[in-house]
């Protein structure tokens, strides 16, 4: 049953990271305000659109989960950093929607990097939790 639960988280972030990668390749007037912002844009948009394709791939594989967990965490957790320092909660009035999908993601990911510890190279071997 567990098992079964991550698998379905590990599904859910797949999606949500594939289907955002529309606005960010195809430069929709909110991906590129958004980084222009943060002064990201274009090379920001794109970059952070190849590596969220890369762990959304990663994460689905079942020897790389623990990559694509990490590098999930790592991009979202900037996501929500440029959220709570310099674009706001509420981008272009969606109420929040972008910040709370990263939240979302954050958390889901956090929970499946958690569950990976023990398969991480090196630390994993290093650190029992």
């Amino acid at each position: 049953m567990y098992t079964k639960i991550i698998f379905l988280i590990r599904i859910i972030i797949a999606l949500i990271l594939i289907q955002t990668l529309r606005f960010k390749f195809t430069a929709h007037p909110d991906s590129i305000y958004i980084f222009s912002k943060v002064g990201l844009e274009p090379f920001g948009r794109i970059g952070i659109g190849i590596l969220e394709l890369i762990s959304a791939f990663l994460i689905l594989i079942p020897k790389t989960i623990w990559a694509g967990a990490l590098l999930t965490f790592g991009i979202i957790f900037g996501a929500v950093l440029m959220h709570l320092t310099i674009l706001g909660i509420e981008i272009n009035n969606d109420n929040g929607l972008l910040f709370y999908m990263a939240l979302i993601v954050l958390f889901l990911s956090g929970i499946v990097l958690w569950n990976e510890k023990n398969n991480i190279p090196i630390i994993g071997k290093l650190i029992k939790f």
